[in-house]
């Protein structure tokens, strides 16, 4: 017997539809190139967002094919997410930060017909422009004023493109798992693939990341997204936001700006915020030194790397703010745990909670989690155990964009393989104790270069901190430890070391450190131990 239910299709056009209808006078806040302060309603965005398709209606295009964009957080990008898939194309976001080749392979592989771009990235696409001559036209995302000279080729103005359009629109009746955006993985090991979510993945996730113990987003809520929208749809906030009504606030151009983030919040009463921890460690950085407290944040969701321990202490001990840990990846839309406190665990003392609070999380509703050994047997959840972490579920791949099961990500039991080494709780808390090429093997037992990491990162001169593991003629390997000092801070090797003393087991303790002015960081902020482990290829622990 089946249910008596009406099969209404879940689309990402009908989230635009109520957000229209219910909270259509709900603010967008950007900073763009052309406005530092643009203000307008998400009533005036959905109906920008129809002439947009109206206007793509008359270029020959067909649903499925691939629209790109190359550009900040802001409310052009946000009508080009739904104007674009609710008309039933694909919106291919790129992140401008990737190398040349990248986005010349990335281009070419997704078939882009079109690409919208920021006026601050035009000169990337000049560079590359021989190498990707299938595309057709270019839309530069600004009004007449604003448009560059540009060698670009069938170059449209934005505001033209779209302002002799109407905004009456009927959005096409969709299959609700048609395509509707498509990202590529950053590359770490060889090049990038393509993620394609479909409709119904999408809204599922949102309905996912506005509840209570994920991201808690109402119409009560100002939400500042510095998570880029290039990267695994912003986490879900474009469709998160205007699904509930949270006021957006986008700072464009000015996303690693720790006072313009602090003025944004101050401002415009942001009350959530999310990106990753680099982002907040330049804001907390410009507030200690500034002086200055962020008294209207509330909560603050953080991603794409591990969270040190010191970063949420000082959160919540100076700002009284309250940090959410999630983890998740482009292939799984991307949330797939977020770190809230379960029922009778409010009064934990003060040590417990932060070590609580430094692991990733409890799963969501729809992603499930396991760990398995390796001969892929699953194991227990006692936060002992550790193995490869594998996922499944609504919003999680089931293969990569035309490599049709070659990528080998996938068991035969329909997993996705994610890739990182961890551990589950009793209670269901999962901590990533390293990725699976990143893992160090001492004397055959496994040292986590994450928990390194984050214990170097509770050391005040320390501004960032690497481990990587080096060849070790008696251990096989040996964890070495690669650090940045903060700003007019001075530590030593020895300083340095004894730090980790009753913090890690002592035969975990790095065996030396390094001092560099930099870290690599990948282009979506993670640092980039591909490379550091070029950097001290040649490196010999001393004697």
């Amino acid at each position: 017997m089946r249910g008596l239910m009406m099969n209404t299709p879940l689309l990402i056009s009908s989230i635009a539809e109520h957000a229209a209808r219910f909270h259509g006078d709900r603010e967008i806040v950007s900073v763009t190139a052309d406005n530092p302060r643009h203000r307008c309603t998400f009533r005036d965005a959905i109906g920008r967002s129809k002439k947009l398709a109206n206007a793509l209606a008359g270029h020959g295009l067909q649903q499925g094919d691939r629209i790109a964009t190359i550009a900040w957080n802001d409310y052009r990008h946000l009508e080009i997410y739904f104007g674009v898939s609710g008309a039933g194309y694909v919106c291919h976001t790129i992140n401008p930060r990737l190398f040349p080749e990248q986005l010349v392979f990335i281009i070419n592989h997704a078939e882009d017909r079109w690409v919208f771009v920021d006026v601050m990235m035009v000169p990337l696409l000049e560079k590359i422009l021989p190498q990707i001559s299938a595309v057709e036209g270019f839309v530069i995302m600004t009004d007449e004023a604003g448009m560059p000279e540009t060698s670009l080729p069938n170059v449209h103005c934005y505001e033209t493109l779209i302002g002799a359009e109407t905004e009456v629109y009927e959005w096409p009746a969709l299959d609700e798992r048609s395509a509707s955006a498509l990202c590529y993985t950053s590359g770490t090991t060889g090049d990038p693939k393509g993620v394609l979510y479909d409709h119904r993945s999408t809204v599922l996730h949102a309905f996912a990341g506005v509840a209570p113990d994920v991201m808690g987003l109402s119409s009560r809520d100002c939400v500042l997204p510095v998570v880029p929208l290039f990267h695994v749809n912003a986490w879900g906030i474009p469709y998160s936001t205007l699904m509930v009504g949270s006021k957006i606030v986008f700072p464009g151009p000015k996303m690693g700006d720790g006072e313009a983030l602090c003025e944004l919040m101050e401002s415009e009463g942001v009350t959530i915020a999310l990106g990753v921890p680099t982002v907040w460690l330049a804001l907390l950085q410009y507030c200690a030194q500034a002086g200055r407290l962020l008294t209207g944040l509330k909560r603050t969701l953080i991603g794409g790397a591990a969270v040190p321990r010191s970063m949420i202490q000082e959160f919540e001990d100076v700002h009284d703010v309250e940090v959410r840990q999630g983890w998740g990846m482009t292939e799984m839309s991307p949330l797939g745990t977020c770190n809230t406190v379960k029922a009778g665990m409010e009064s934990l003392p003060r040590d417990e909670a932060l070590d609580l609070a430094t692991k990733a999380g409890r799963g969501i509703f729809g992603c499930e989690l396991r760990i398995v050994d390796d001969k892929g047997e699953v194991l227990p959840w006692d936060g002992v155990a550790y193995g490869a972490l594998q996922v499944r579920g609504p919003w999680i791949c089931s293969d990569y964009f035309k490599l049709d099961g070659s990528a080998g990500s996938h068991t035969d039991d329909g997993w996705f393989d994610t890739g990182d080494v961890a551990t589950i709780d009793p209670h269901g808390y999962m901590a990533i104790t390293d990725r699976t090429k990143d893992v160090i093997k001492s004397g055959g037992e496994w040292i986590s270069s994450i928990e390194l990491e984050n214990t170097a990162m509770g050391h005040p001169a320390v501004a960032e901190a690497a481990v990587i593991g080096v060849a070790h003629p008696k251990w096989t390997e040996r964890p070495l430890l690669i650090v940045v000092r903060a700003e007019g801070q001075d530590v030593g090797k020895d300083e340095m070391l004894k730090f980790f003393d009753g913090k890690v087991a002592t035969w975990w303790i790095p065996t030396d450190v390094q001092f560099v002015d930099e870290l690599p960081h990948t282009a979506t902020g993670k640092i980039k131990k591909i490379e550091l482990r070029r950097q001290f290829a040649d490196y010999s622990f001393p004697e």
